[in-house]
């Protein structure tokens, strides 16, 4: 969780200002867009026709679009109106069974009991507390109901969690943090979520669109250029950095994908 003397309304502006800027980009990025993720989570969740489906921070909309000739309805849902205005000109021409609203993932304004499966992509890193978005999302599920999360995770190594977690806040200053596999544990556990499916892949990062989708000058795509080529061989080894000569091709990060059910 974010240290408490950190300002939420202020991260929250944060995140609000950097998509607002970089929406379209969002709907367009190849990681976004193509990963296996998408086709993967559809035969995980095995959606049904009759089902009401959240999507919280849909960013892009690539889950909403995904979803949506399977079930019923899709609520897609982000903090930043100016995504979700992308992401409904993304998807309107292809489902008509979306409907788009500016919410919080920490404070979601629904009903107990209102959705038969909730879907959050690459997204949560951007959330000062998690736990608070994992308890939302049960309360709101329906007895039975499905969490879908995928996001990028720090390692339980001390020294690789610093390095990855610095990388993406000298990218993206709206970054909060990549949490733990056991700090995810903690806050599921704790809500009553029983797991149904997981795994953790390296996903790779090609570093110019990577570094320039949310990068605002040269000097800053520079430092983060510093933060890559300076690192020890261990963890160039543990990100696999790619480069030719002081090039960096690509790297990678480790990424969580978990299927869960509300037990009650």
């Amino acid at each position: 969780m974010t240290d408490p003397k950190v300002n939420v309304n202020e991260i929250k502006q944060a995140v609000k200002d950097q998509f607002s800027k970089n929406a379209n980009k969002y709907v367009t990025s190849e990681s976004h867009a193509k990963s296996d993720d998408l086709p993967l989570l559809t035969t995980w969740l095995d959606p049904q026709s009759n089902w009401i489906v959240l999507d919280v921070a849909t960013g892009g909309g690539h889950v909403t679009k995904q979803l949506a000739p399977y079930v019923d309805y899709v609520l897609a849902t982000d903090l930043t109106h100016e995504m979700l205005h992308a992401a409904r000109q993304f998807i309107s021409q292809s489902a008509d069974n979306v409907n788009y609203v500016v919410a919080d993932a920490e404070s979601l304004p629904f009903l107990d009991q209102s959705f038969d499966a909730i879907t959050c992509r690459i997204a949560a890193h951007h959330f000062p507390n998690p736990n608070r978005f994992i308890l939302e999302a049960v309360r709101v599920l329906k007895p039975n109901g499905k969490l879908l999360l995928i996001d990028n995770i720090a390692s339980e190594n001390k020294s690789f969690d610093h390095f990855v977690n610095k990388l993406e806040h000298l990218r993206d200053r709206s970054h909060v943090r990549c949490y733990t596999l056991s700090e995810w544990s903690t806050w599921i556990n704790a809500a009553g979520f029983e797991e149904m499916n997981s795994r953790i892949r390296k996903k790779t990062l090609l570093f110019p669109s990577w570094v320039e989708r949310t990068t605002e000058s040269d000097e800053q795509i520079d430092e983060v250029k510093q933060h890559l080529l300076q690192a020890s061989p261990e963890i160039h080894n543990y990100i696999k950095l790619v480069k030719v000569a002081d090039e960096i091709v690509s790297f990678a990060i480790d990424e969580w994908m978990v299927l869960l059910k509300k037990t009650s």
